[in-house]
């Protein structure tokens, strides 16, 4: 193998992995709000966290992807242990999708699809079709990547290196499964080093007594990207990282056996005379096999990983956190988009938590949760700082023009979340005030105060719902305008009530302006309630009413 075949074996592997990057991330944005849906329904029970780890890996056509998803997901705490290995297990059989595509050897005609696929890419005016016509790209340059490695690699049927590495390898299978591990951990792509193998068995260079060796090797040299993504986060991702790497070793251990003791390479030749589909079904039995086999053992093999990864103190557990956002999920743009509300929501119920807290402990004149108070008011200002970068990151993203309207709104209710917390830290230091000063407010205007804080509650938790579920009813955004207005005339009418009582002295001037404040506070935090309920799509025609 000369110089000039390498260069063009690194250009067909080039094509390969692009054209696997550019299907899946079709393949992963016109099915976008499904892939969304996906997500909810992994929290269900571990079999459905098998079925959407299949569906998942299939869609953006990397296991590894996937499990660094996973791994994503549990350091943002969306995912349970148990819940990430049934995934992990299912983007182990999901990823065999491409080797079952390169054993359809469609090279041939793949020059007809890159030409679709770029004519649709260029002419399309909907986003869906663009999609589509990544996916149909994508599908054809995989070909073409594959039939320029495989030709690029016909050279090496007389190298004298490579025919001593194939008779060793008859002798030692522990040298198939050390080439498969080392090279797909250098490349970080099991859907690659498998399409390479794939090319090598095109040209009948690889015999499927090395492939299957070579194919174990693969499977763990996988789990090298999960392992790197890892580093540096929560005891859990590390355990979610050590379960994909458990289970791909524990499942080379039982097929080595199998392929030792019984005649499973003789069995691999009777389903197909074409050592490429040979690999192909051998890759599907190992993982659809090793999930049969481990999947009952799951809960025992979190235990063990918590044993190789044991509790310690977590120095992220004493700072501010993201619950829901990791950076790894970017690579996933429609879960990243779910994430991110998931976070504002967050953000906003803390908002809304920490206000009525602070309100009552104004009541009450309390000051035994103001430490908490302020505790929250940092998370809260820390979320502000750390959702905003990431909305910008993913608008960068190539998102849907639903998705990047839904961003917009998220961008604009920060802003009023963020604004409702400093409003909780205006009533805590006026709690600080009435403690030291003692300044006197009447039974009257705490009466009124209640009443407010009330509905302002009320209101909070309305416009919370309809952002939640970006959509009202009619009736729906009617009952929170109306709420909204009432709370600006209890406004109008205790500060009326309050110039009065004033005017006969049952009010003194730091009284006075207290209550002036605190009664500003509640507005200005209505305000922005219903400022956060109209960020919807289409909000009904009664917000002009406002």
């Amino acid at each position: 193998m000369g110089i000039l075949d390498f260069v063009v074996f690194l250009g067909g592997v080039g094509l390969f992995l692009y054209g696997i990057k550019i299907m899946g991330q079709g393949l992963e944005m016109a099915a976008g709000s499904k892939l969304k849906s996906m997500l909810d329904k992994v929290t269900s029970n571990k079999f459905m966290a098998v079925l959407i780890g299949v569906i998942v890996t299939a869609l953006i056509q990397s296991s590894s992807a996937t499990t660094v998803m996973v791994v994503g997901f549990v350091n943002a705490g969306l995912m349970n242990l148990v819940q990430a290995t049934g995934v992990i297990m299912g983007a182990n059989i999901g990823t065999t999708v491409t080797s079952v595509l390169i054993a359809l050897d469609l090279s041939e005609i793949a020059p007809i699809f890159v030409f679709g696929g770029a004519a649709l890419l260029v002419f399309a005016k909907k986003k869906f079709l663009t999609h589509i016509g990544e996916i149909i790209a994508g599908f054809g340059l995989l070909f073409i990547g594959m039939d320029t490695m495989s030709t690029a690699m016909e050279p090496l049927r007389d190298s004298p290196f490579f025919i001593d590495l194939m008779v060793g390898a008859k002798e030692n299978p522990m040298i198939g499964i050390l080439v498969g591990l080392v090279f797909t951990a250098v490349i970080q792509s099991s859907s690659a080093s498998i399409g390479i193998l794939q090319a090598l068995a095109l040209k009948g260079l690889v015999p499927i007594e090395f492939a299957v060796f070579v194919l174990f090797g693969q499977n763990i040299g996988t789990c090298v990207t999960a392992l790197l993504s890892a580093a540096g986060s929560k005891t859990n991702s590390k355990r979610a990282a050590v379960i994909h790497f458990l289970f791909n070793v524990l499942g080379t251990v039982i097929f080595v056996l199998i392929s030792l003791f019984t005649p499973y390479v003789e069995l691999l030749k009777m389903i197909s005379d074409d050592t490429v589909v040979q690999i192909s079904a051998a890759h599907i039995i190992f993982n659809v096999v090793s999930t049969l086999i481990l999947f009952p053992f799951s809960n025992k093999i979190v235990a063990l990983s918590r044993r190789l990864i044991p509790d310690k103190e977590d120095k992220l557990s004493k700072t501010p956190q993201l619950s829901y956002l990791d950076e790894r999920i970017l690579s996933t743009p429609p879960l990243a988009v779910k994430q991110a509300g998931n976070e504002v929501i967050r953000m906003a119920e803390l908002a809304k938590e920490n206000f009525i807290k602070a309100a009552k402990a104004f009541i009450n004149i309390d000051d035994t949760e103001l430490d908490e108070i302020e505790n929250t008011e940092e998370v809260i200002n820390f979320l502000n700082h750390s959702i905003t970068p990431y909305l910008v990151k993913i608008n960068n993203l190539d998102i849907s023009e639903q998705d990047s309207e839904y961003i917009s709104s998220l961008f604009h209710a920060v802003t009023d979340i963020e604004r409702i917390g400093d409003h909780a830290t205006n009533l805590a230091e006026a709690t600080i005030y009435r403690r030291d000063n003692k300044p006197v407010l009447s039974e009257d205007a705490i009466s009124e105060l209640n009443i407010m804080i009330d509905n302002i509650e009320k209101l909070l938790d309305k416009s919370i719902n309809i952002f939640k579920n970006q959509s009202a009813t009619v009736e729906e955004a009617k009952a929170a305008v109306d709420l909204e207005e009432y709370i600006d005339d209890l406004h109008d009418e205790a500060n009326d009530n309050h110039i009065k009582r004033m005017n006969k002295g049952k009010c003194d001037t730091k009284a006075g302006m207290l209550f002036i404040n605190t009664i500003t506070d509640f507005e200005r935090v209505a305000d922005h309630a219903i400022n956060i309920a109209f960020y919807i799509p289409n909000p009904p025609q009664v917000a002009e009413e406002k």
